[in-house]
């Protein structure tokens, strides 16, 4: 049985993101439902999740971080408002049910200075919908993940298939959200290039507001430990993750180790990526790829 507990969060640091926010805030909740292969979290909540019960108190952190914040606006993540990552350390969208998100969507849509941003694996769930606070509009925005189904359904067990998330992209839209696409982790295979030009011809033809909707691109970083995990476990899709003949290690931030596309190479993929989904989704302008 999945561990599920609910306690005080201790940790009110605020830390500089600059990529996808320009903050990652002390979290709602740490651990996921889904086993991703490659995620993060897993090295820290292998299983279950802990739901922080002092919400009004991380909404006050946040509050006063936004209205002192000196961010120069507009920036790439986004042209007015000050940017926080509140799903950094779980999917928001998974485990809406268990968090007070009127609540925390009400905080960011009455704010005059911060914007609320998460990254889902889900397809549309009406609760997002109900939850979402309208007087301010956009002020919520969704970043939905994807990646070729191929890949996803190795690598991503029981979350929702890719072109659910794709349909979804509309409808919360209409709900009232911003949507960006979030093309992570891009995973570098001998098909890739196939692979990527089918997901990008897939979601050309199902996004009806494009004009609305940009995304980010993140290529794969894999962990050490992780990597030892994973085999430990007998989980599929190593082989697509753990690449030493085209990787490096890279000393992450906080001390582990991880590995990244070789960064020669690295420059060649990503020109690789930009050009393919340029020539096919043009209209889905990318915020930052690296």
């Amino acid at each position: 049985m999945k561990k599920v507990k609910t306690t005080q969060r201790k940790d009110m640091q605020i830390k500089p993101s600059g990529r996808s926010t320009d903050y990652i805030p002390p979290s709602f909740a740490f651990g996921c439902g889904f086993n991703c292969t490659y995620c993060y979290c897993k090295r820290h909540v292998p299983d279950g999740v802990n739901y922080y019960s002092n919400i009004d108190q991380i909404l006050t952190e946040i509050d006063h971080h936004a209205m002192f914040a000196t961010d120069d606006k507009p920036n790439q993540t986004d042209d007015e408002f000050i940017t926080y990552d509140i799903g950094c350390n779980t999917d928001i969208g998974l485990h809406a049910h268990k968090l007070p998100l009127h609540k925390i969507f009400k905080f960011f849509g009455d704010h005059p200075r911060a914007k609320a941003s998460f990254a889902t694996k889900i397809g549309y769930t009406g609760y997002l919908g109900l939850a979402n606070h309208k007087k301010t509009p956009k002020k919520i925005r969704i970043r939905m993940s994807l990646m070729p189904q191929k890949y996803s359904s190795i690598l991503e067990p029981n979350t929702a298939p890719i072109i659910e998330r794709i349909e979804a992209i509309d409808k919360y839209i209409l709900d009232g959200f911003e949507v960006h696409i979030n093309f992570s982790p891009v995973i570098v295979t001998d098909t890739w290039h196939q692979d990527y030009i089918e997901l990008f011809n897939l979601v050309d033809k199902l996004v009806v507001n494009k004009d609305q909707v940009k995304c980010e691109v993140i290529f794969l970083t894999h962990n050490t430990m992780k990597h030892y995990h994973n085999q430990g476990q007998e989980l599929p899709g190593e082989d697509m993750l753990w690449r030493p003949d085209i990787q490096e290690p890279k000393k992450s931030q906080y001390g582990g180790t991880n590995i990244r596309y070789k960064h020669t190479l690295k420059a060649q993929y990503v020109n690789e990526f930009r050009s393919l989904h340029n020539l096919i989704i043009p209209w889905n302008t990318i915020r930052y790829i690296f």
